[in-house]
């Protein structure tokens, strides 16, 4: 039992330590109340920058569950800088294949899917960064989307 035990712990700890191989500098997720995003219920994210030499990855992190109607989720996206200045893009998630296949993870009927919005990502300078996120898919309240979440990692 002893020499069973011992692979098995190695392979263990060898998985734990490459899975802490990237740095999150900001990872934070919003549950929207009763599944339903209203249309002008803004999910607001505050992100001290303080180290503007290095290049990051964007994630979106969207929570859903099975009864969620499309296959995709648009959402406008508006950075407000540290100088007050602001820009606005409009993003498409896409959620499931054609055939209706989910691409989150999750056992359950709730789904959870990690997207990359932007990679080498550098912010132009120190500060902080208010990301706000509203849902665009054209309907005052979409209903079984649970949550949306933001993570900034140091990119590899």
């Amino acid at each position: 039992m002893k020499i069973l035990f011992r692979p098995v712990l190695f392979v263990a700890v060898m998985l734990l330590l490459t899975s802490c191989g990237q740095h999150s500098i900001y990872n934070e997720h919003i549950n929207l109340k009763n599944g339903k995003w209203y249309k002008d219920n803004l999910a607001h994210f505050e992100v001290p920058v303080t180290d503007t030499s290095r290049f990051y990855d964007f994630f979106i992190t969207i929570r859903h569950n099975t009864n969620y109607r499309y296959s995709n989720l648009y959402l406008f996206l508006t950075t407000q800088f540290p100088d007050n200045s602001i820009t606005r893009d409009t993003l498409e998630c896409i959620l499931a294949d054609n055939s209706g296949k989910w691409f989150g993870k999750g056992w359950t009927d709730v789904k959870e899917d990690n997207i990359l919005i932007r990679n080498k990502l550098k912010f132009p300078v120190a500060g902080k960064y208010n990301f706000y996120f509203q849902q665009a898919m054209r309907q005052d309240t979409l209903k079984n989307i649970l949550g949306i979440g933001i993570n900034i990692t140091e990119s590899k």
